[in-house]
């Protein structure tokens, strides 16, 4: 969600500029400073953006980019004499004093209301509406067009990661054919430690249903399924992000089922090698999730 974009043009002879930027955010969260001469627009600004933008922390600056080359002396602000004189008058007067110092009229002419702010708020024609409101979608097509450039970058580094998170699953498969051997070797080898009366005591065939019931409970099949589903998901809705919304939603929540399923892949594991692939799987993850914030 993170963006520029920028556009310029003359409206009363004066020149116009259109910045917009934007960070993450769960929701539209628009700022505006507008120029004076635009102010009375401002709901219409603010629909067109959020219309168009959808979500993010917008900040939208619509400014005088300073004087246009037909300014004169009558586009400066001018001075309030009246409030000049009354405020030299009281210091003389509080003062005692005839004459009013260099610096003490220098911080007078700094006072607030010495200087009428000159400001064009008189209603726009609807030619120079219509001039500013393509300014304004000029901007955010700028706009819009970095954001697909980074949404290319971002779908690429999605599809290494996931490549990654593909390939580290399969290098779990050699650990997996043998961990259960090993597993219902260390059990048996456990039943041969106790007494020759304790063994002739075991129902054997009990013995076995319960074995069967505690390996299939340490069956990743299920997992690795799920998570080659949720990858493939996870692509296809990239592949669909042109013609749907929410898609960064989207591609949070089946993030989240990733994690879901790595998580149990490593309660499942009871073996230091495939603990480590997980612990890759899930650095892999975390990175893509912090990514998918920057979608829409």
């Amino acid at each position: 969600m993170t963006g520029y974009g920028k556009a310029e043009t003359n409206v009363r002879g004066k020149k116009l500029m259109c910045e917009i930027r934007s960070l993450n955010s769960k929701s539209m969260d628009l700022s505006v400073r507008l120029a004076p001469q635009v102010r009375a627009r401002e709901l219409d600004i603010r629909t067109i953006v959020s219309q168009r933008l959808e979500r993010g922390k917008v900040d939208l600056l619509l400014m005088n980019d300073g004087m246009s080359e037909t300014s004169s002396l009558n586009d400066v602000s001018p001075i309030n004499w009246g409030a000049v004189r009354t405020y030299a008058e009281q210091y003389k007067a509080q003062m005692g004093v005839s004459e009013v110092p260099s610096e003490v009229m220098a911080a007078i002419m700094r006072f607030p209301d010495v200087i009428k702010q000159q400001e064009d708020n008189s209603d726009l024609t609807e030619e120079e509406w219509g001039a500013v409101q393509a300014l304004l979608n000029k901007a955010i097509d700028a706009f819009i067009a970095f954001r697909t450039q980074e949404g290319a970058a971002l779908q690429a580094m999605f599809n290494e990661k996931l490549d990654g998170i593909a390939d580290l699953l399969s290098q779990v498969e050699p650990f997996e054919k043998g961990r259960v051997a090993k597993i219902k070797e260390r059990l048996e080898a456990n039943l041969a430690q106790l007494s020759a009366q304790t063994q002739a005591e075991i129902d054997r065939n009990r013995l076995e249903q319960e074995m069967i019931y505690y390996l299939e409970k340490l069956d990743i099949t299920e997992e690795k399924v799920r998570l080659t589903n949720h990858i493939k998901y996870f692509r296809e809705v990239m592949a669909n992000g042109e013609r749907t919304k929410g898609e960064g939603k989207q591609l949070g929540f089946i993030a989240q089922e990733m994690g879901r399923e790595i998580n149990t892949l490593g309660s499942k594991s009871n073996q230091s090698e495939m603990q480590i692939i997980v612990v890759k799987m899930k650095d892999i993850l975390e990175q893509i999730k912090e990514q998918v914030l920057n979608v829409l």
